[in-house]
């Protein structure tokens, strides 16, 4: 099935899966490149050095092509971007936008630039300073979310810019690929659905946890890191909504020295990173301070294996997910049954 975003890239699928912190390491990305989609690495959650082999080991595993999502507001952002180069990464994402130079460094070295965007104000702004592609999530989507369904966000992107739009935000199924087709987008990303896939290294009575739930069982917070964040209803997550203050700071210290420890990071430089965000922002010191938990308390569930003792994101598609396919099974259904809808639609 080729798109903008196939020839783009270079997969074979227009399908993407996202970058998901703790999620998306070499065995889910590589898996995703075998069925011809694009698969992306999440390094936010991973030091340089974890990042670097993390690439190698994906470049065993594959030799597809791979993105690797990576924090525009980093410290070491510019290293990473380096470390991209150097390895021959296909394609580089962003949660945040990165600024004009960084994206025509990575442009001029071969590297396909495409950020993930909330507003088509944002996608203009980014497409404006040279990004190939952009992602645009509407609110049904997991991890920080907007308040405007896929529906009415994605033709507003479709119509503001010129460049290949991919879909995200309630996408699990070959309907959604040839609606998003069909509304003109160059393809789909998911996370929630390639979380829960057998190659996804959650553990399985976390993602039993997630196969129990229903549609209304995610919820919007900012308990998590001040920013809206769906993720699954949870004991920890009433609690947290119920929390004052101060206890959520409290928590937001301890889990910043937790952080620390995994990463390798020094105060200094989660200072200056809190600094980055604060100026890139609208975030007053109170949700860079409650940033500091979105990792460890993610981290819980999704590596620990602890439903009870984390924060699970989750896109409300997980009410109508009730299996653990292989990746390239999932890919391959996707594609067959969006092609079927396509034609039979072509036929009318």
């Amino acid at each position: 099935m080729k798109t903008a975003l196939t020839e783009l890239t270079g997969v074979t699928h227009p399908v993407v899966q996202t970058g998901m912190g703790w999620v998306a390491g070499p065995r889910l990305v590589s898996a995703t490149a075998e069925g011809g989609g694009l698969g992306i690495l999440a390094s936010a959650t991973m030091s340089y050095e974890e990042l670097a082999t993390a690439i190698k080991e994906t470049r065993l595993r594959t030799a597809k092509p791979f993105g690797v999502n990576l924090r525009a507001d980093a410290e070491d952002a510019g290293r990473r971007v380096d470390l991209l180069i150097a390895e021959g990464v296909k394609v580089a994402s962003f949660a945040l936008a990165p600024k004009p130079d960084m994206i025509a460094k990575l442009k001029d070295n071969g590297v396909v630039v495409i950020p993930s965007v909330g507003a088509a104000r944002h996608a203009e702004k980014v497409a404006g300073w040279g990004a190939d592609a952009v992602i645009v999530q509407g609110g049904e989507g997991g991890g920080h979310t907007g308040g405007v369904a896929t529906t009415l966000l994605l033709p507003s992107v479709l119509d503001a810019v010129d460049i290949p739009v991919v879909a995200a935000g309630g996408f699990y199924d070959g309907r959604g690929l040839a609606a998003a087709l069909a509304y003109g987008a160059a393809g789909v990303a998911m996370g929630t659905r390639f979380l829960l896939t057998r190659e996804s290294t959650v553990p399985d009575a976390v993602k039993q946890a997630y196969l129990a739930r229903g549609l209304g069982d995610t919820v919007v917070t900012r308990k998590v890191d001040g920013l809206p964040h769906r993720v699954l209803r949870t004991e920890l997550v009433e609690s947290l909504e119920r929390s004052g203050r101060l206890t959520g700071f409290a928590r937001a210290v301890t889990n910043a020295a937790r952080f620390r420890r995994i990463t390798g990071l020094s105060w200094r430089s989660m200072l200056r990173e809190g600094l980055a965000m604060k100026r890139g922002g609208d975030r007053g010191w109170a949700q860079v301070l409650m940033a500091a938990n979105t990792p460890m308390l993610l981290r819980a569930g999704l590596v620990g294996g602890d439903p009870d003792a984390g924060v699970l994101a989750s896109g409300q598609v997980v009410g109508l997910l009730a299996d653990l396919p292989a990746v390239a099974e999932l890919i391959e259904g996707i594609v067959t049954d969006a092609e079927l809808i396509l034609r039979r639609l072509g036929g009318c």
